[in-house]
């Protein structure tokens, strides 16, 4: 929250690190989160809540948050969603513009300064109408990979999960059908990870509530059709991990895209993958189960 001082000046506490920077500075100093949040939150006079989401490089991060927050944005089934300042709308437009034109967006980059943060306040009708504020960044693969491999390398994703009230936490399935071990590793040591961070004040089990998003699921039909046993099966590591040391797991298939081609250019050997067209499946359900959760 903003705070004044006696020169006419004042300061603002970053929503993620609580660091204190100028009152009219855009990004914070230590973690380098946009301190527009800070006001919107002050706006709504409560609490926002944290969603994390996690993934290895390539896993369909970026996307998978632009479609959600543009589904949201655009009432799907109960759920409606507003944005809080226009740079929430920032990176849903970049996702959805890239792939009208056929384009996979722009990876996200490691520095922190250019990750893009969405503030959304999300209603879901019924009854007894739940309001809730979610903030939700979209944060570099390798990144995240650096973290969990070296803690305090990147400090604003410890501070993100610390403050999380919930995380989703996105695997390559097509990697995993195909029998790569990368995925299962790189989930087992997102959820150890966490397990060690809140180890100091668990219980029995971490009540986190994780919705694990098993990716591209267009590749291997079996995830939409039964994710726990493709998890089961596929991701034995993940598995044994979420079955004892986290009481709130659950797994869903997800996929985006209903057709690729592939390109090169002349000369060259890079070939580059073209969404066709979009086919989404699985996008809200781990959501709306995540929102439950909450």
């Amino acid at each position: 929250m903003a705070r004044n001082q006696g020169n006419g000046g004042g300061t603002t506490a970053c929503l993620i690190c609580e660091a204190e920077n100028r009152a009219n500075a855009i990004l914070c100093q230590e973690c380098f989160a946009p301190l527009a949040l800070v006001h919107e939150a002050n706006a709504q006079d409560r609490d926002p809540r944290l969603v994390s989401i996690l993934g290895d490089s390539n896993a369909g991060k970026t996307v998978y948050l632009g479609f959600l927050l543009d589904m949201l944005s655009q009432r799907a089934g109960d759920f409606e969603g507003i944005p809080r300042g226009s740079c929430s709308v920032e990176l849903q437009q970049t996702v959805i513009s890239h792939m009208a034109y056929r384009m996979f967006p722009p990876k996200t980059p490691t520095e922190a300064e250019e990750w893009k943060w969405a503030y959304y306040q999300v209603c879901k009708r019924g009854k007894r109408p739940k309001w809730i504020d979610l903030v939700m960044p979209d944060v570099a693969g390798e990144a995240i990979a650096a973290e969990i491999t070296s803690p305090s390398t990147f400090q604003v994703i410890q501070n993100l999960l610390q403050k999380s009230t919930g995380l989703l936490l996105l695997i390559d399935a097509a990697m995993a059908a195909n029998g790569s071990a990368q995925p299962d590793f790189f989930a087992l040591k997102v959820m150890s990870y966490i397990d060690t961070m809140f180890a100091s004040r668990r219980r029995r089990k971490i009540d986190m509530p994780i919705a694990i998003v098993l990716t591209k699921a267009d590749y291997c039909p079996e995830c939409i059709d039964s994710p726990r046993r493709f998890a089961e099966a596929n991701l034995n590591r993940l598995w044994n991990i979420a079955e004892s040391r986290f009481s709130a797991v659950q797994f869903f298939g997800c996929s985006v895209v209903g057709s690729l081609a592939y390109a090169t250019a002349g000369g060259d050997d890079v070939v580059t993958p073209l969404p066709l067209h979009t086919s989404l499946r699985g996008v809200m359900e781990p959501f709306e189960w995540l929102v439950e959760q909450l």
